[in-house]
């Protein structure tokens, strides 16, 4: 038995899970999320801020914290860079910095990796079906799209058009601006042509979100209808369209401080949510997808997964 810690360095939230692994499964002993933000301020000049550095350093001294807790020591720890940091011009100094003061090492993941991972976390995390599912990760700077089912992987890719990003171009105003929903899907329209073009090939019967934004529309619902959070330990769920459609058209309508009062809302996803749930809209018509499932794992729990092999 031996344990191992796993670092996803999101361009919004930093996450971590340390993890038990034994004869081929991993149990998970901590689970936890952080804001660092790291491509605030610089993700659309294609580097990390001074202060997005700095804020980065800081959760992840944080994590050292708890990875100390549980006797991890710096070799035991995958910190996995995704979108923000692959893509920064400066991210060798990015990487040195971390290394220094803090003891661990950056991995940068390529995209076609990173959706290799979240496939791997997803399935891992709920049983996939007969028919074609359209796995959806939104990240900040990156979304990841796999078309799959419970026998294969047919296709997968990275999107550098993130949360991050789309709020940089298109959502300069709260609440965001009809004109600026109707330009961001024309945006994606012509982003995701390699896409539609999957789609229609494979032909998915709905759609699965992996963890962030989809984890906070599940949130909400559940608030909405229990008003009580969903079971901490559930590894997936259930979004009803319905429940997407109300809070989606909430999102738009609704400047931050009235989204922060929504019950379910964490306060660092209440700005990236409208962009998101408008990528969530756009993927619902565009191929008339009518069921959305929402698995809690994703590419950090295929890291596990792929470890424990």
């Amino acid at each position: 038995m031996k344990r191992q810690a796993i670092i996803d360095l999101g361009t919004n939230t930093f996450q971590l899970i340390v993890a038990e692994i034994h004869e081929g499964n991993f149990k998970i002993l901590h689970d936890s999320s952080l804001p660092a933000k790291i491509g605030e301020g610089g993700i659309s000049e294609g580097r990390i801020s001074e202060a997005g550095m700095e804020r980065a350093i800081g959760v992840l001294k944080q994590f050292r914290q708890l990875t100390d807790e549980y006797t991890i020591s710096p070799d035991q720890i995958t910190a996995l860079g995704t979108s923000a940091v692959r893509n920064a011009s400066n991210q060798e100094e990015f990487c040195q910095r971390v290394l220094t003061e803090t003891g661990i090492t950056v991995t940068i993941v390529k995209g076609e990796d990173e959706a290799g991972l979240i496939y791997e976390g997803v399935k891992t995390g709920l049983k996939l079906k007969k028919e074609t599912s359209l796995i959806v990760d939104i990240g900040g700077g990156s979304v990841e799209f796999i078309l799959c089912n419970e026998d294969k992987l047919f296709w997968k890719q990275s999107f550098e058009i993130g949360g991050q990003r789309l709020m940089d171009r298109f959502n300069q105003t709260d609440p965001i601006l009809p004109d600026s929903v109707s330009k961001l899907n024309e945006y994606l329209e012509q982003q995701l042509v390699p896409l539609t073009n999957a789609v229609h090939q494979y032909e998915a019967h709905e759609l699965i979100g992996s963890a962030g934004s989809f984890e906070t529309l599940l949130d909400i619902d559940s608030m909405r209808k229990t008003g009580q959070l969903p079971d901490p330990d559930l590894a997936s769920g259930e979004l009803p369209l319905a429940s997407f459609i109300e809070s989606y058209e909430k999102f738009l309508t609704s400047n931050r401080e009235e989204r922060l009062a929504i019950p379910g809302m964490k306060a660092y996803r209440a700005d990236m949510i409208v962009v998101a749930s408008c990528l969530i809209a756009f993927l619902l018509r565009k191929y008339k997808l009518q069921q959305i499932r929402v698995s809690m794992f994703a590419m950090k729990e295929g890291m596990l997964a792929q470890m424990s092999k």
